[in-house]
């Protein structure tokens, strides 16, 4: 996946040791003090690739602009089912229901049980095996909800389950037909959860400025942790070098993702 902005250090040089790849793992916050979808068309503007989000619409549009493959969650349909196993147990006397939401849960778990055993493999091994076991099990799954749909109400727990799995398939599936692609999005979600249980901490920033500032920091953090690096050595080793940086060749040298941890740590 590549962006248009990637910056080219004019001096060869000078240019990090590491440069950007797809492999690459980049985490970055972003504030905007609201939800509307003007904020994603700006951050990915020029974007291409994939975008793996949740449902929510706001990510639509940025898709659609720049012609994205837009991929689902398998964990948020997983929650749903979760929710209405857990609903039709108290209230639906006959069982029939909940037998209806454990098949359901048993045939995602089918799908993460062959992501386990794959996701240390290769790329095109990881498709291969994707594409014999999974790929036959989803259509599967999809003649299951083709056909208890119908009989489910949809304003009840499992009905909404059911229409929001109809509804996202398409996303969800994407998956499959490319390696590189995970069945859901917990690396993010994960990379989120610390940001998160700090501002239950923090209760607000008290400016616009401060709420950017506070991006930045988790965004260089997260990335640090999730290239191998431990953020409390890290920093000191950015911040000791960063004065006598004259060049943004220079200053990017010292991204996380262009930094081998070993190689300093052993310095």
């Amino acid at each position: 996946m590549t962006t248009d902005k990637a910056s080219v250090p004019k001096d060869p040089s000078k240019q990090p040791e590491t440069q950007v790849t797809p492999d690459s793992q980049v985490i970055l916050y972003d504030y905007d003090p609201t939800r509307s979808q003007s904020m994603p068309l700006k951050l990915f503007d020029r974007f291409k690739g994939y975008m793996q989000t949740d449902a929510y619409e706001g990510y639509g549009a940025v898709c659609r602009a720049d012609e994205l493959n837009s991929v689902g969650c398998m964990t948020h349909a997983r929650r749903k089912r979760d929710e209405a196993l857990e609903a039709q147990r108290s209230v639906d006397p006959y069982k029939q229901k909940s037998a209806m939401a454990a098949s359901a849960l048993r045939q995602i778990r089918a799908l993460y049980r062959i992501e386990r055993e794959i996701k240390q493999l290769p790329t095109e091994e990881n498709l291969a095996v994707r594409l014999e076991r999974a790929a036959p099990l989803l259509k599967e799954f999809r003649r299951w909800l083709d056909t208890n749909i119908l009989i489910v109400p949809p304003r009840s727990t499992l009905g909404k389950a059911m229409n929001y799995l109809d509804k996202q398939w398409d996303k969800l599936t994407v998956y499959t037909m490319d390696g590189r692609l995970r069945i859901d999005y917990n690396l993010c979600e994960n990379a989120v959860r610390p940001f998160v249980m700090g501002r239950k901490s923090w209760l607000f920033a008290a400016s616009v400025e401060g709420a950017n500032a506070s991006a930045s920091l988790h965004s260089i953090l997260e990335t640090a942790k999730a290239n191998g690096h431990v953020p409390h050595s890290y920093i000191p080793h950015v911040l000791t070098r960063l004065p006598a940086t004259q060049l943004l060749d220079e200053s990017e040298a010292l991204l996380p993702i262009n930094v081998q941890p070993e190689k300093w740590l052993a310095a």
